[in-house]
């Protein structure tokens, strides 16, 4: 298992996570799944789900495997069950005691991370930030109660603001191939629909391209989720690029995306477990999803570097999807950040050693012009 840092929190995550939300089994199988998890080296894990009954599964499969300290635990705050059923909610009688039980059932004092839940409209955001449910959060991070403060949200144009707040380190956040070519929205179900396949361009937009440079920059750090966006990229007639993807694609998709540390993948069994624990070990070739967009009949990546690697080997021994990425980055600025001229300049061969051979062009599955783009980072940067 690989480790990533998330954000700027100092918490070393798995790059597979947990995510809880469909992990309904007997206490038996919950336990079973939890130790096949930890055993693989998962550490992180997702919890938003309000459901009592799978919050004591959970907690309680941590607590007899005594590992609840080597885990990374995202806590919801404004998950509730009221009525037997989830409600989502900022009002605060219904906040504190949800959270308290989430404690109690995770046998816990604390949450590492606790997730404003969430927020899909600006205006929300807006009022949750100037109002008293985000005091409540500075009151329990202060205590330690939750040691970080995090934000979930399926809209880049929430995310943008809360990479932009201080307070918010990192955020939860829906990331496929397929919602990356679509315009923000409030509704998450116009990601899923009609609608938002019409209104999906051909590439990455760029509202969700300056989100993840933001959230490079600023260093707050991503955990995925909506992977797989609902197992709809498993099947040609679900997919709207017309093509399926395999879950290794779809994992390896979301962890070149500057930012991210970790998928949330949803297990039920411990086979499951196994399926996204072999991403791991998974070659190149089932790791690539970059042929399979580049040959979509619909929204292909045409013209744009997906960071897929395809073009290596290069003879300079140029890391041109890395510089490719910070090149992309530091062109979302007036001015390129200090901090990301320092990362560049520390690769073992930039852009100006670059022969412009272009072998590595004839590779690319999406046809992009590297070694012109080699001139100009080499211009931008200045080396």
């Amino acid at each position: 298992m690989q480790y990533r840092e998330l954000g700027r929190t100092g918490l070393k995550v798995s790059e597979i996570g947990f995510g809880g939300e469909w992990m309904d089994g007997t206490p038996e199988e919950t336990l079973e799944v939890v130790a096949r998890a930890h055993a693989a080296g998962i550490n992180i894990l997702d919890v938003w789900m309000p459901d009592p009954t799978r919050r004591s599964n959970l907690g309680d499969a941590l607590h007899k495997l005594g590992i609840r300290d080597q885990w990374v635990i995202q806590g919801h705050l404004g998950s509730t069950w009221q009525g037997e059923q989830y409600v989502r909610t900022r009002d605060l009688d219904q906040v504190r005691p949800a959270f308290e039980d989430l404690l109690a059932r995770f046998h816990t004092d604390y949450m590492d991370l606790g997730m404003i839940h969430y927020v899909d409209k600006v205006d929300e955001y807006d009022e949750i930030i100037a109002g008293p449910f985000m005091d409540y959060v500075r009151d329990l991070h202060e205590a330690g109660t939750i040691r970080h403060i995090g934000l979930s949200t399926h809209n880049p144009q929430v995310a943008k603001r809360a990479a932009e707040n201080p307070e918010i380190e990192m955020i939860l956040f829906s990331v496929n191939p397929a919602f990356d070519m679509m315009p923000a929205t409030e509704n998450l179900d116009d990601l899923f629909g009609e609608a938002g396949e019409q209104s999906a361009t051909d590439g990455m937009t760029p509202e969700r391209a300056e989100l993840y440079g933001l959230c490079d920059q600023t260093g707050t750090g991503i955990t995925v989720m909506k992977g797989y966006m609902g197992g709809r990229l498993f099947d040609a007639k679900t997919s709207p690029f017309g093509v399926a993807l395999a879950p290794v694609q779809c994992l390896h998709y979301a962890l070149t995306r500057p930012a991210v540390a970790s998928v949330m993948v949803g297990f039920t069994t411990p086979e499951h477990v196994d399926g996204a624990v072999a991403y791991e070990t998974a070659s190149d070739a089932e790791r690539d999803y970059a042929s399979v967009l580049a040959g979509a009949p619909r929204h292909a990546y045409v013209g744009q570097c997906a960071y897929c690697g395809h073009c290596a080997p290069c003879p300079r021994g140029i890391d041109i999807a890395t510089v490719n990425k910070f090149y992309d980055l530091a062109t979302m600025y007036d001015e390129v950040p200090d901090s990301l001229r320092e990362y560049y300049r520390a690769l073992d061969a930039t852009a100006a050693d670059c022969v412009a051979c272009r072998a590595c062009e004839s590779r690319c599955p999406f046809g992009v012009k590297i070694a012109d783009k080699m001139a100009r980072a080499a211009e931008l940067f200045g080396c």
